[in-house]
């Protein structure tokens, strides 16, 4: 269901899509382990890089990939068999850049009463064929609710930079006790998109798999994502790319338990060398009952320096979103919308 932003536009931007809509259902193989209450939040953001690549695209007409994924919350779970709906439009652009809101709805199709599981901020640059970025359209807002949005997505800039500079402070050794797994293989065909590159989608899909483990073995219990935040994409991963992704325990509050994770990616070719860093991100994840409810989280305490100045830096990381506290990208809900044809 793709909309139009008429502001101005040059003869060959007429009717140009400013947003688009995907609507699917859940399925069982979104759902990581059987019994569980609900879809993976990696997979929930899979569905999200998919929906906001189609809209990048819509408004570029050129090759896109991600660069970034702002902070998100996972308020309830999509059950599998649910009819999914991912709304995505573009908020604001840059030269080459453009700040795409994220809302997911879910409902029971036997129902057809769709309700808000999460939204998100992600960021898209266009690129030539060479693979540097190229200039876009600039989008310019019309209704007041578009203006709205805009400033809201303007907020979050210097939230994004900051967290950025925290996350690329810190360093990662071996001199650390916290709970850590490390997930290995190699990248296949399935999973790139047509530009050759692994989808910034399934990328975080694998990145919340390693953390579910890391999360799940230091608790034994199921744990899900309840917050992903600070994903930067810093190089893409090809065909045949050795892949590592590396998740650690970090902090652990009442319930929640903070988890950094470094996907790195290279040519298996090159030797015993480490691999560069692909994709940085942080979650939380909670644990949880068979009934969904949350546990009390077990306590990681730190005893290394390494493992304080860690813990201190998740600790920064939620104070600088404290900080920021930026506007609220979506409008709150009035009502829920029912299924139509």
């Amino acid at each position: 269901m793709p909309t139009t932003n008429s502001a101005s536009p040059s003869p060959n931007e007429e009717k140009r899509p400013s947003s688009v809509t995907l609507r699917f259902l859940a399925a069982p193989t979104d759902v990581l382990m059987a019994g569980a209450m609900g879809v993976t939040g990696g997979r929930v953001l899979e569905w999200i890089d998919k929906s906001a690549y189609a809209a990048a695209v819509g408004w570029a007409q050129s090759y896109c990939v991600t660069a970034y994924v702002g902070h998100i919350h996972f308020t309830r779970p999509i059950p599998s068999g649910h009819m999914v709906e991912v709304r995505s439009r573009i908020a604001y652009t840059g030269r080459s850049s453009m700040h795409i809101v994220n809302e997911v709805y879910s409902a029971d199709p036997r129902e057809g009463v769709f309700t808000r599981a999460c939204d998100c901020l992600v960021i898209f640059v266009a690129v030539g064929e060479d693979g540097k970025s190229i200039p876009v359209p600039k989008y310019v807002p019309e209704t007041e609710e578009e203006k709205r949005v805009e400033a809201a997505v303007l907020d979050r800039v210097r939230l994004r930079k900051a967290i950025e500079e925290e996350m690329l402070r810190q360093t990662y050794t071996d001199d650390s006790t916290a709970p850590q797994v490390t997930h290995r293989f190699l990248a296949k065909p399935t999973d790139v998109n047509w530009g050759g590159n692994v989808h910034g989608g399934t990328a975080m899909q694998w990145v919340d798999e390693a953390a579910t483990a890391c999360t799940m073995q230091w608790t034994g219990e199921r744990t899900a994502a309840v917050y992903a935040g600070g994903i930067r994409f810093y190089q893409p991963v090809h065909i045949g790319d050795l892949v590592e992704v590396d998740a650690r325990l970090i902090r652990t509050d009442t319930r929640s338990m903070h988890v950094s994770v470094h996907l790195r990616a290279g040519d298996p070719r090159k030797g015993k060398g480490e691999l560069p860093v692909a994709l940085h991100a942080s979650f939380a994840y909670v644990a949880i009952d068979l009934d969904g409810q949350p546990l009390a989280a077990r306590q990681f305490t730190p005893e290394t320096d390494e493992d304080r100045a860690l813990e201190e830096h998740a600790a920064t990381l939620r104070t600088l979103r404290d900080e920021f506290a930026p506007r609220p990208l979506v409008q709150p809900l009035r009502e829920n919308h029912r299924i139509t044809s």
